[in-house]
């Protein structure tokens, strides 16, 4: 496997994932546990939901794994007017050789970031479900593969929401994790503004593991082992949620998927051959409370469903 040389090296997961998290780090300051918690979902094959408020390196966070691994990386602006074919692609008329060419669409890239996803009407919005959970995009009456590696960050901002379209369910279940970077502290602000004095620090930022590496690091991550006491802590934590007062809709099973496959990538970061009860509740917050649908007098009463998760994982007792 290539890694930024001519040598030919073969490294581990936690060797890949350190360097991909150093080198992030080098452009997206004070943000170590949200770095982990997006390369969590990359490494298990799931995507990321940001929410968060404009300037907080949503958009460099994207760029910057895109660059770490030498991937490539699409943008894509999501208006009121944005049109399906304008993410997917479109067929075109070619009148030389008097056939339809069909001319790949954004979504054909390793790293895709959708920016304030909830601007696009739902029909815009669907065009990412079949992609996001199947690797595959149908147009024309045919299915198109996308890349080996295929991975999603939507954006979205919890503040002026006037003129959007709130994601449906069925979205929000498609992906793994849902968390926000935050405001940093002075100190780490501070260190922002001294480096961009002359310049982006992205502008400078080089891969630091190949493509192969990355792929090779979704393998790695399947194979950390789960013990049936483990899946059925993660089951039961998921089936809490279904019964939790003022849950109108719990978790799916996806939810159950989705945190057993982070759970592993967090062991493999750590050199753990196997997923332990911290695993599991680290990233549980962010795997399973976007899932939830509260009922209207729980929201009115001050209730959230990162709360509602946060008390099943303090009323569970974990495995021994």
């Amino acid at each position: 496997m290539q890694n930024g040389n001519s040598a030919t090296i073969s490294l581990s997961g936690k060797e890949i994932y350190q360097k991909i998290h150093h080198n992030i780090s080098g452009v997206v300051k004070g943000q170590s546990v949200a770095i982990r918690s997006l390369l969590a979902a990359f490494a298990s094959g799931g995507h990321v939901l940001l929410d968060d408020y404009p300037g907080t390196g949503k958009t460099t966070l994207a760029k910057a794994l895109a660059l770490s691994i030498d991937g490539k990386f699409k943008r894509i602006q999501f208006t009121p007017d944005l049109l399906p074919s304008d993410i997917l692609g479109i067929s075109i008329f070619d009148q030389n050789d008097r056939s339809f060419r069909f001319h790949e669409g954004p979504i054909f890239a390793n790293i895709v970031l959708v920016d304030e996803i909830n601007r696009a009407s739902p029909r815009t919005q669907s065009a990412l479900l079949e992609a996001m959970a199947e690797s595959q995009v149908s147009i024309d009456g045919q299915i198109r593969k996308l890349e080996d590696l295929f991975f999603t960050i939507a954006t979205q901002n919890p503040v002026g929401s006037h003129g959007t379209y709130p994601l449906p369910e069925a979205q929000m279940d498609r992906f793994a994790l849902k968390f926000s970077l935050g405001y940093i502290s002075p100190e780490e602000e501070v260190k922002i503004l001294s480096a961009q004095m002359e310049g982006h620090p992205i502008e400078k930022i080089k891969p630091c593991v190949s493509l192969e590496d990355a792929i090779a690091l979704k393998a790695q991550t399947s194979k950390i082992r789960v013990a049936e006491d483990m899946k059925r802590y993660v089951i039961e934590i998921i089936n809490a949620t279904r019964s939790a007062p003022g849950v109108q809709l719990g978790a799916s099973p996806r939810g159950s998927l989705a945190l057993m496959k982070v759970a592993q990538a967090l062991a493999l970061f750590d050199g753990s051959a196997f997923v332990t009860p911290e695993h599991i509740q680290e990233l549980a917050v962010s795997a399973i409370a976007h899932r939830l649908l509260l009922e209207p007098q729980a929201r009115f009463a001050g209730i959230t469903a990162e709360g509602v998760v946060e008390e099943i994982l303090q009323s569970i007792p974990a495995p021994a």
